[in-house]
């Protein structure tokens, strides 16, 4: 049976979510090239990220306080047998460029187990809410992933990352050619995950990646 206990941290995730989302888009830069810090090889850091992290660690822990929280920026502060796990922009190349493609990401664990997530992406007008148990939903309306089973009549993504070599990235992405499926790559785990979840996509592959940037989409 789902929770009770989670059922209302999530709803109330999804309220500071939203402020969260709303802080993020009017700050999202204007069309163009990337206006942000590197941080590494197309890693990059905007005043928005460290907003929007302090804004949503300050929220759960009033609201919380007995919860963890980890973030992409700030890591670990706090400890707990639940815990939040922030990506304030899923999407940051995308973000910092003025593209839509970007949210906001909260997850809650129950020590390492996925437990509940909601996922914003504004520039969109969609929101992903999930809780294990219960269901996963896009704007209020029940998700399902697709039923492709054959792979000549699929969508894959696949997520880009600095720390992967090169040859590898392209041994994969030759692989889901070969399949016959059709290759994509947007910028957002997060994002990847929930359109496997809701059918836009029929796979996602991702062969580095931190929690933060999935833990809003596990569940």
């Amino acid at each position: 049976m789902p929770s009770p206990a989670i059922a209302r941290r999530l709803e109330v995730a999804r309220a500071v979510v939203s402020d969260a989302a709303r802080l993020a888009l009017s700050m999202r830069p204007a069309p163009g090239g990337p206006q942000a810090t590197l941080k590494n090889a197309q890693d990059w850091l905007t005043e928005a990220d460290g907003a929007v992290e302090a804004m949503i660690s300050a929220r759960m822990q009033a609201l919380f306080p007995e919860d963890g929280f980890e973030g992409e920026e700030g890591g670990r502060t706090r400890t707990g047998g639940l815990r939040w796990v922030v990506d304030p922009i899923d999407g940051t190349s995308n973000f910092a460029r003025g593209r839509n493609r970007w949210c906001v990401s909260l997850g809650l664990l129950d020590g390492d187990e996925p437990v509940a997530g909601v996922i914003e992406a504004p520039a969109l007008n969609e929101v992903y809410t999930a809780q294990s148990g219960a269901g996963a939903f896009l704007n209020g309306r029940p998700i399902r992933a697709s039923d492709v089973a054959d792979t000549r009549t699929a969508m894959i993504e696949m997520g880009w990352s600095s720390r992967v070599p090169t040859d590898t990235f392209m041994d994969k992405m030759g692989a889901i050619m070969a399949l016959g499926a059709m290759p994509r790559s947007g910028g957002s785990g997060a994002l990847a995950l929930a359109d496997v979840a809701s059918g836009r996509l029929d796979g996602y592959i991702e062969i580095v990646i931190n929690l933060w940037d999935v833990a809003g989409a596990l569940p």
